[in-house]
């Protein structure tokens, strides 16, 4: 291994040590929503985890930047490089979105996959830093696969947002109504002869349970299913071009541009989920619930088609070692 491989894979490691460290501090963040005072009290841990995390970020970038000076091109051109560039898309957009919404509370639930996907790609997937089969040598690799590994990214994104959306929709459909102060409170006015439930009827919201506190602090539903949907729309424009630019290079490369390989078929599956998905919310008012579960079902097709078809499969795609 040369020396700048070498610099690549402890960049990566480092990566890996601080986004543990994160990972640990929105932990210990979301473990203390139960006993959370007001809601301006600092969140020590919540700044310690976005500040690890972006320290994380720095050195998976230049991991990333490092292995491809290494190889001598692109970084992307088999399983191990795949996945430090679609985790580091997947990280850099959940700290973007801290721009617009505070959404820290996502944090856990972005950088453990992350985590897990890194240790699989050193462990499993791991290259040393080379040149590429012929059939990779193309100009396309630049453009094709990186399109690729930022749709991943977007989407990872996206269905976490679904999967916190799903949380806080059930909150709000299974919250006691006694939580809503009666009209006349909200104005002043006297209640009358009306008295106060007795404080054992109801659980208040220290008592309602990890899940309860998570939802009480989360925007609600509408606002995280729109979320989604936006990411999920940037990562159908990136999936789509993807697929047509990978039937193009097919054609410079092979003389056909479609041949039912698993890969271009299961690319072309996750391709009509999520336009059946952006189709049904656009038109149908598929939102809510029904969004969550139809976006989801297209990153888990994501998910098969990446690892599934790679590792399982007969393709002509088979770049995965």
């Amino acid at each position: 291994m040369n020396d700048l491989g070498q610099l690549s894979l402890l960049a990566i490691y480092g990566a890996m040590a601080a986004y543990a460290l994160a990972m640990i501090a929105f932990g210990i963040d979301l473990s203390a929503l139960r006993d959370r005072g007001p809601a301006s009290r600092p969140r020590r841990a919540a700044r310690i985890a976005m500040t690890t995390t972006t320290a994380g970020l720095a050195l998976h970038a230049i991991g990333v930047v490092t292995r491809g000076i290494a190889a001598g091109r692109v970084p992307w051109a088999n399983m191990y490089e795949f996945t430090l560039v679609f985790t580091l898309v997947a990280v850099t957009t959940f700290l973007a979105i801290q721009r617009w919404r505070d959404l820290r509370y996502l944090g856990a639930l972005v950088i453990t996959p992350t985590l897990l996907a890194l240790g699989l790609a050193v462990t499993v997937f791991y290259m040393e830093a080379d040149g590429v089969r012929p059939a990779l040598d193309h100009y396309w690799l630049v453009i094709h696969v990186s399109v690729a590994t930022m749709a991943i990214g977007v989407f990872a994104v996206a269905a976490t947002l679904s999967l916190v959306q799903l949380v806080k929709d059930r909150a709000e459909r299974t919250a006691p109504t006694s939580h809503k102060q009666p009209a006349a409170a909200l104005t002043g006015a006297p209640t009358g002869t009306s008295r106060p439930a007795p404080s054992g009827d109801h659980p208040g919201p220290a008592d309602r349970g990890f899940w309860g506190r998570l939802a009480d602090v989360l925007p609600a539903s509408g606002e995280l299913e729109r979320y989604a949907y936006r990411l999920n729309a940037v990562g159908f424009l990136l999936w789509t071009f993807t697929l047509i630019a990978g039937a193009i290079w097919a054609e410079q490369t092979w003389g056909r541009p479609w041949d039912w390989d698993p890969k271009e078929v299961g690319t072309f599956v996750v391709w009509v989920v999520y336009a059946a998905y952006l189709h049904a919310r656009a038109t149908r008012g598929w939102d809510g619930r029904k969004a969550a579960y139809l976006g989801l079902s297209g990153f888990v097709l994501v998910l098969i088609n990446y690892f599934v078809v790679n590792l399982f499969t007969e393709t002509v795609h088979g770049y995965a070692f």
